[in-house]
């Protein structure tokens, strides 16, 4: 049976949404395309301070700093652009905006092969974070397209497939440059970044009647919206999911070099790093098939409360594998709300306005990425490393208290109506 509250924008949905007859193919493309473009903006983590230093910076300090204003930069504009791409899927098709998201990257990243400073290379991160954002669009069009009962196992595996991508590019940027180059690394990521810009181009289907026309388009505003309250709990949702999975990134090596030998710190602190990936790539799938069933309130609520009890013990490991081992635990309970996130988005607003809400979530999570090693650098700064764990809980714990209340509050009123 459905959740009442995810009846609200149903009657805004058009009647033959359910019926896209190409959503298992679009998916498959959707998933291919996410997971190249993922690994083409976080391949560079390994080997951009070698890559800035052969540009011309020369000093340990500087090298650090520019390598970090390098790696955000396609981040940040990301984050910014987001909701524009959104709002002209809406208007105009979203496999367009798939189409100019792969072409933009595949040109974005051989041009980085091609950089001769610095500043050429910051400029064009922040080109590919302004033309990239396949990924999201690509959360847009699957939500839209999918068929309503089926909505929640897709984007789930969706999702997999961003963790995946995410999971992937450091392995491959550690290993393909000292194979052919750094260079002929990103030349690389443009070439199959390009084959996905084929398959989107020739094999993604966009069933007609989803494009919005101009004169639709006119009305998108928050006003069009029948409830808010589910957009904006997702928004703070969405923020915390990235907050909880950053926090620890700037402590995590020297809180592992506490609790095992010195010669092991740098492998058991990567396996930390990718343990909580890896357990959402394989239980994104299957949370979101279980969020079809019982409803994505549900399995929100469950999630952040089962992270927030997961998060108690990490502050008190004694040994490095409790900590691999509850950071994938940890990973398979936040893997459900990228799905679940974008389910709610969905069924609580029009369908002409579902590509820029989606938007604004891809925001509040690049947010949540920005915000989580903030938090995580100061608390830890100044109040110890395992206050970390327990800070994030307690967010975590609002978070599960704050989408319960929600979920309540929005059931009632959909009964009422």
């Amino acid at each position: 049976m459905a959740n009442p509250q995810e009846s609200v924008a149903q009657a805004s949905t058009p009647p033959s949404q359910d019926g896209a007859t190409h959503w298992k193919r679009n998916l498959f493309v959707c998933v291919f395309g996410s997971f190249t473009t993922i690994v083409a903006m976080t391949l560079l983590l390994p080997f951009l301070p070698l890559y800035v230093e052969e540009l011309g910076v020369k000093s340990h300090a500087a090298i650090v700093q520019w390598s970090g204003v390098a790696y955000g930069a396609t981040f940040l504009s990301a984050a910014f652009t987001a909701p524009l791409w959104g709002k002209l899927g809406d208007r105009y098709g979203r496999k367009l905006m798939l189409i100019r998201a792969s072409l933009g990257m595949a040109v974005a990243m051989s041009l980085i092969g091609m950089a001769h400073n610095v500043w050429q290379l910051v400029a064009l991160r922040l080109l590919a974070g302004l033309l990239g954002g396949y990924a999201s669009g690509s959360t847009v069009l699957v939500a839209t397209q999918t068929p309503k009962a089926r909505c929640g196992w897709a984007l789930g595996i969706l999702s997999s497939g961003i963790m995946a991508g995410n999971l992937a590019g450091p392995l491959i940027g550690g290993s393909l440059p000292p194979l052919i180059g750094v260079r002929a690394t990103f030349f690389a990521a443009g070439a199959f970044i390009f084959i996905a810009f084929l398959a989107t181009a020739f094999l993604l289907k966009e069933d007609p009647h989803r494009v919005v026309k101009k004169r639709d388009a006119q009305h998108v505003d928050w006003q069009a919206i029948p409830d808010r309250r589910p957009i904006v709990a997702m928004l703070v949702t969405g923020a915390l999911l990235m907050v909880a999975n950053m926090s620890i990134e700037p402590i995590i090596t020297v809180f592992v070099a506490q609790i095992v030998e010195v010669r092991q710190v740098t492998f058991v602190a990567g396996l930390v790093m990718s343990a909580a990936a890896l357990g959402s790539i394989l239980s994104a799938s299957r949370l979101g098939r279980l969020a079809d069933r019982i409803g994505h309130w549900n399995v929100i609520v469950g999630c952040l409360a089962a992270s927030a009890v997961l998060l108690i013990p990490q502050a008190f490991v004694t040994a490095g594998w409790q900590l691999v081992a509850l950071r994938f635990l940890m990973g398979m309970a936040l893997g459900g709300l990228l799905p679940c996130v974008a389910s709610v988005i969905r069924h609580s607003v029009p369908q002409h306005i579902a590509g820029k809400m989606l938007g604004y979530s891809t925001s509040s999570q690049y947010a949540g990425q920005v915000l989580g090693p903030l938090l995580g650098g100061f608390v830890g700064g100044h109040f110890g490393m395992r206050a970390v764990f327990l800070g994030t809980c307690v967010l975590m714990a609002i978070g599960a208290i704050y989408n319960h209340i929600n979920r309540s509050v929005v059931g009632r009123s959909s009964v009422a109506l």
